[in-house]
């Protein structure tokens, strides 16, 4: 049954995949770390002139914290976000020849990317299978009975367990889609739902 709902979503969803606008890793690492808490919309505003002004991790790492502040303060936690992207640069720039590391124990480390940050880069960047739980993924996994977990965390390590490994990146990004556009967290569209009959919530 989970391959049938996959295959559903996949088609519901045909153009699903990371909403962040970037050219290169580098610029990916950057945007996903600036899309905590807040939409990829908000964030794909500011990052043309962010880029713009530093075009690389040297760049970048090089910069005052407030300068870079005034490219993104149109989003949430701006201040805590251009200190980490700046940190999370100069890493890059002095460990790794400013080049992102295909590795996620190397990106974790780097200041301000967490797990969630690190698997989209795998998945996004260097095409790894990897599933990055955001809100939507956790929300609509659990509601519709793909898994039943507490936590984010959980939630990974039980979708890795039901889901076939070579579908973990294409799934991640159905899920992100079907919560943006049908599955809200406080009115679900359960009428126009194309998974609805296999829905645990619906049922």
């Amino acid at each position: 049954m989970i391959n049938k709902i996959l295959d559903i979503l996949e088609e519901t969803y045909p153009e699903a995949e990371c909403a962040l606008h970037h050219q290169n890793v580098f610029q990916l690492i950057v945007s996903v770390a600036l899309s905590a808490q807040t939409t990829d919309k908000s964030v794909n505003q500011v990052t043309p002139d962010l880029f713009a002004a530093y075009p690389d991790a040297f760049a970048l790492g090089d910069a005052d914290p407030e300068e870079v502040s005034k490219y993104i303060k149109r989003i949430g936690m701006y201040k805590t976000k251009s200190k980490n992207i700046v940190n999370m640069a100069k890493v890059l720039a002095e460990k790794y020849d400013g080049q992102v590391p295909d590795d996620y124990d190397k990106l974790v480390e780097l200041p301000g990317v967490g797990r969630k940050t690190a698997n989209v880069v795998l998945s996004v960047g260097f095409g790894h299978q990897r599933i990055a739980v955001d809100t939507h993924v956790f929300r609509v996994a659990n509601r519709i009975g793909l898994v039943n977990a507490k936590d984010v965390l959980k939630t990974e390590l039980a979708l890795m367990e039901v889901l076939p490994e070579d579908r973990w990146s294409r799934t991640h990004h159905s899920l992100i889609f079907h919560g943006r556009n049908c599955c809200a967290a406080r009115k679900p569209d359960c009428e126009n739902c194309s998974i609805a009959e296999y829905c645990e919530k619906h049922l």
